[in-house]
């Protein structure tokens, strides 16, 4: 169903996001929350080192890989906190905040901040805009047939099922943001790429050099790949329902103001104490792509004003449970390359014909 914005047509006056921008300002929920996020950082660093011990402790042992698990959820944990700081959201002080960044990112992940700190902000800035979103760019699967063109025959094989693909594939999430990161720094993309790089090196080498110093070659590589793929899933898992199936945007010319743009391109996931945890905040996805710079602790005050607003402004607000987001998600993904398949099944019947 296509959405037209009442703004436009004259239907209600004035700009809108300025009026709930006023009311969330007023609630207090912009102000920044220091004690928190320090005592979440010292939280988070007691747990992550906790399973820094128990690789220690539990030595050669096929245990390992519950270990590479646990690690691999309080890694996606760290970037959270790397997330936090970068939009700002946890210091003003940018050097506090990149000082967060760099550790959780860099060293923990082996993702550069400074890479990432650019992408996100395009990303929030045009999201689901098939030319100017880079989250949208850099996938193999489609989101917009226009896109289809622009594939290689081995990725066309998978958006031509991505519907199981898109979620299979998450496995190689975590590597392809590494990869992306040191190609970045490669091309000293970001301010310090050479406190970049370095970060990114010392990460690879302590990491692979404490998997070889404590276990045997083919037990090193099965916590490694566990650890690796376990991170992917989780960050996948993360970003998919944030924007896959909502509306997607093309052309040169901006034509929703922020407060259109945000919401109609993002959904939920209905919060819990678990999905908070879990989601890093980022279930929130409309409050959070509308105010990028507030604490993640003021988020779910904030969605009952954005959804008590947009009720009254008649703004689409889309929120899920869990399992319905990902299904809405795959249903999107098969409906897209619907006409990839019909072309393929058609150009393989011309071919056995022949």
């Amino acid at each position: 169903m296509t959405y037209v914005s009442p703004y436009r047509s004259g239907a209600l006056p004035g700009a809108p996001f300025n009026e709930l921008f006023h009311r969330v300002r007023g609630a207090g929920l912009l102000a920044l929350r220091p004690r928190h996020y320090v005592c979440r950082l010292a939280l988070n660093a007691v747990l992550f080192g906790a399973g820094l011990a128990a690789f220690v402790l539990v030595g050669d042992s096929w245990y390992q890989l519950a270990v590479a698990a646990y690690l691999a959820l309080f890694s996606v944990q760290c970037a959270f906190m790397g997330h936090d700081a970068g939009h700002k959201a946890m210091f003003r002080d940018k050097r506090a905040a990149a000082a967060v960044g760099l550790v959780h990112l860099n060293l923990v992940n082996g993702i550069s901040y400074g890479w990432w700190v650019g992408h996100h902000n395009r990303h929030h800035s045009h999201p689901n805009h098939i030319d100017r979103d880079p989250d949208i760019a850099r996938r193999t699967a489609v989101f917009h047939v226009k896109q289809y063109a622009k594939r290689t025959a081995r990725q066309r094989f998978v958006v031509r099922h991505q519907a199981v693909l898109f979620f299979v594939l998450l496995v190689l999430e975590a590597y392809k943001i590494q990869k992306t990161s040191v190609l970045a720094v490669a091309r000293g993309v970001m301010r310090r790429p050479l406190l970049e790089g370095f970060l990114l090196a010392a990460r690879a080498v302590v990491f692979l050099g404490a998997l070889l110093l404590v276990l045997p070659p083919l037990k090193a590589l099965a916590f490694l790949l566990v650890h690796q793929a376990l991170t992917g899933v989780y960050l996948g898992l993360v970003f998919a329902p944030n924007h896959k199936g909502m509306a997607v945007r093309e052309g040169e010319e901006e034509s929703l103001d922020w407060l259109e743009r945000q919401v109609l391109t993002s959904r939920n996931v209905r919060p819990s104490p678990l999905t908070d945890f879990l989601y890093g905040g980022l279930n929130y996805q409309i409050e959070h792509h509308l105010f990028p710079a507030m604490p993640r602790q003021n988020l779910g005050r904030c969605r009952k004003i954005v959804r008590t607003y947009c009720a009254a402004h008649g703004l689409p607000y889309r929120e899920l449970g869990f399992a319905a987001s990902y299904r809405e998600v795959a249903v999107f993904l098969h409906e897209v390359s619907a006409p990839m398949r019909a072309d393929h099944e058609r150009a393989g019947r011309h071919r056995r014909a022949a």
